[in-house]
């Protein structure tokens, strides 16, 4: 089985917005045969022709139940042979936090995995969601290769998992998205589900590359960011992986995100 493919991956914080600050503009430029988003906080009318539609994509789009909120999109220049929407789990099967589409080698997913915040109602939706996503990536894989087919999923994994995942460990030891119990889980998804972590298997040691900076202070300037998006792949797939590119910004002005684009090339 012979795979090439280029896959990027942003959190676009509003798709609206991005589309006005620059992303249709990247969105023409990109060498990437697919491109996921999260966060796009919209529905396909509310947005630009060359967001909702762009000329030579084929367009996926899950949309929240809360309108303003979430929302995954796969934009593909191949017309994908299946589509998914949701894993399965009722609680969260219309959130727009999870789409897939099913290519002839291999299947591509778009994840927004929730953020929590310790202590409150959106930490325990955070657990919710893991508990019922990791036995769906177990699921998933064994699947894809019944089928032939290998997989990456690809987006704001919400967790840095790490010490070299983000700038300011010692400072984040409680705050969610670094809890102990947090990477406990993501550690799950590399052993029991058997899933690689394709930038960390290039690139072993860090620091970083950090995906996301808070838009307070100086934190893009001093490069004081996390790395929460990620493209997580089956074992055969992340062998083929021949460079992962966090395609971050020349200038805080330049930025039409809080993150930055994941693109990673498979090939062979």
């Amino acid at each position: 089985m012979r795979i090439v493919l280029t896959v990027s991956t942003v959190n676009v914080n509003g798709l609206r917005a991005a589309a006005k600050k620059g992303f249709v503009e990247w969105l023409g430029s990109t060498k990437a045969d697919v491109v996921a988003c999260q966060e796009v906080r919209a529905e396909l009318k509310e947005l630009p022709a060359g967001a909702a539609a762009p000329e030579g994509w084929h367009v996926v789009h899950a949309p929240s139940a809360q309108k303003g909120r979430n929302g995954v999109m796969l934009f593909s220049r191949a017309e994908p042979d299946e589509v998914r929407i949701g894993f399965g789990e009722p609680e969260f099967e219309d959130s727009g936090r999870y789409a897939e589409i099913h290519l002839p080698n291999v299947v591509v997913a778009s994840l927004y995995l929730p953020s929590g915040d310790v202590g409150t109602p959106r930490q325990d939706e955070k657990e919710r969601f893991m508990a019922a996503f990791l036995p769906y990536l177990v699921d998933l894989r064994a699947k894809a290769e019944a089928g032939g087919r290998e997989v990456v999923v690809v987006g704001d994994w919400n967790i840095a998992y790490e010490k070299t995942d983000l700038k300011n460990w010692r400072g984040n030891q409680k705050s969610s998205g670094f809890l102990p119990e947090e990477r406990e889980w993501l550690g799950r998804v590399f052993t029991e589900a058997g899933y690689v972590d394709v930038q960390r298997k290039l690139d072993p040691e860090g620091p970083g590359p950090y995906t996301w900076w808070s838009y307070r202070g100086k934190a893009f300037d001093n490069d004081s960011g996390w790395r929460i998006d990620c493209q997580i792949a089956t074992p055969g797939l992340a062998e083929r992986c021949t460079s992962v590119v966090v395609e971050r910004a020349e200038s805080y002005d330049q930025r039409w995100s809080d993150h930055a684009p994941v693109t990673a090339t498979y090939s062979g």
